[in-house]
């Protein structure tokens, strides 16, 4: 059996989704958190000199979207044939669009230029990226709640993960009301039992 370390800050960022797949497959890892004071002492041990970087047995593996994707296909959290992964990785790739848009005003240090950022984010980016979203989940998911109908994959891991850093940013929590489709598809992914069990236990850190 494989063992497996994940390594990043103390906060749920990037490697919050494969947190949540190994949650949801009940597969346990070693959650290594470092502190950013204690980033520099480790930084030369990554493989590209960033994190998220997951250990499986002595190799490292970067780049967060690469390490989700792995860890989703071994635990069968990917779609269950080529065409099905390339629907979900259609997903994925939506919803890092949209955390690109997040991260460009998450981290704007001006505070004029952040508050413009936001109104932009909120009026224009945000909207357009949900519908894509919900047009997604209409499309593939048919009638069922999950991204690929009725089997749960790390595109709605993903897209939890998504929501919660957006209802921090905006402060509010009724920006999906206007998405029905997607609303469903969070309110049933935070009720499956591993994912509500590892909600309630993890750390509470800031996005």
């Amino acid at each position: 059996m494989s063992n497996y370390k994940l390594y990043y800050f103390n906060g749920r960022g990037r490697a919050e989704v494969t947190r949540l797949i190994f949650a949801q497959a009940g597969q346990k890892f070693e959650d290594i958190r470092w502190e950013h004071s204690e980033w520099p002492q480790h930084k030369a041990e990554t493989p590209l000199g960033q994190m998220p970087v997951l250990e499986v047995d002595g190799t490292k593996l970067p780049q967060s979207l690469s390490i989700a994707r792995f860890v989703a296909k071994k635990f069968n959290l990917a779609g269950r044939d080529n065409l099905e992964q390339a629907k979900v990785d259609s997903v994925i790739d939506t919803n890092a669009d949209l955390l690109q848009k997040f991260v460009t005003v998450s981290f704007e240090k001006d505070e004029q230029k952040k508050q413009q950022a936001l109104e932009t984010f909120q009026q224009e980016d945000l909207p357009k990226q949900l519908q894509n979203l919900e047009t997604l989940l209409t499309n593939y998911g048919q009638t069922g709640p999950y991204f690929l109908g009725a089997n749960l994959t790390w595109a709605d891991l993903m897209f939890l993960d998504m929501v919660e850093k957006v209802q921090d940013l905006v402060k509010t929590q009724n920006f999906l009301d206007k998405y029905p489709k997607l609303k469903r598809n969070h309110d049933e992914v935070q009720k499956q039992p591993k994912i509500a069990a590892y909600l309630k236990s993890r750390p509470q850190t800031p996005f």
